[in-house]
């Protein structure tokens, strides 16, 4: 059973996806929470990094709307299947997240990457602080790893309860960013939900305002919830037209 730690709701700050607006997040601390237990925040609009739950609580604005795939009505675009086609070649393994040199220099690269082409601020993770956002021990928490041969490109971190596949993180090597991996990557877990009869995929805030989030839009059907349910209320999750 899940123990809150610490709850605290962060002071307003510049956004990171709108920069003309103000944001705040609220976080639980939160450990030996069940797959079950993380399943009933994810369809609540909370996400996880680590032992850190949070979602947005900005008062005047409301474009981070979480956004989830129904697994059974989903079928790739072209462009789609164009970007899983282009990456055909890479091959893949899912485990337990770890922290090695291999990730943390992928991530270094990806992050410059993103620096220069998108205008992000700079970040390092060390091996600790890679632990506590991305292999932090918990039975719902997986990794799917790409690779080139013996070379790591990819690194994929998931989520996955019994009814949610949550798509947490990913980052790749840049000289892959002509195959368009993250779109394989959202199509492949896909897949692997149906597989497993998991029957949503959800893919954390549709922010319409930012051109580093539109992607998720093409994913469709999509579901987008309404309002922010507290976890004692039952959500509601609107249908879009495909």
């Amino acid at each position: 059973m899940a123990r809150t730690l610490q709850t605290f709701v962060e002071p307003p700050r510049a956004c990171s996806y709108l920069p003309a607006e103000l944001a705040s997040l609220e976080h639980r601390v939160m450990v030996d929470v069940t797959p079950q237990e993380l399943e009933a925040m994810l369809i609540r609009g909370w996400r996880r990094f680590g032992p850190i739950y949070f979602r947005p609580v900005c008062e005047a604005c409301t474009e981070c709307v979480s956004i989830r795939i129904p697994v059974a009505g989903f079928r790739p675009s072209r462009s789609q299947r164009r970007a899983s086609k282009a990456c055909s070649s890479l091959t893949w393994k899912m485990a337990p997240p770890i922290v090695d040199k291999k990730r943390l220099a992928l991530l270094e690269r990806w992050h410059s990457f993103r620096e220069e082409k998108k205008g992000w601020e700079a970040q390092a993770l060390d091996a600790d602080e890679y632990t506590l956002q991305f292999a932090f021990p918990h039975p719902a928490a997986r990794e799917i790893t790409f690779w080139e041969g013996d070379v790591l490109v990819g690194v994929s971190l998931v989520d996955i309860t019994p009814n949610a596949w949550s798509a947490v993180y990913f980052f790749y090597d840049p000289s892959i960013a002509d195959r368009s991996p993250g779109i394989h990557n959202v199509v492949l877990g896909v897949e692997l939900a149906r597989e497993r009869k998991i029957p949503y995929v959800y893919l954390g805030y549709r922010v319409l305002g930012c051109p580093s989030m539109t992607y998720k839009c093409t994913f469709t059907p999509h579901e987008l919830l309404r309002e922010r349910p507290p976890l004692d209320e039952e959500p509601r999750w609107l249908p879009t037209d495909p």
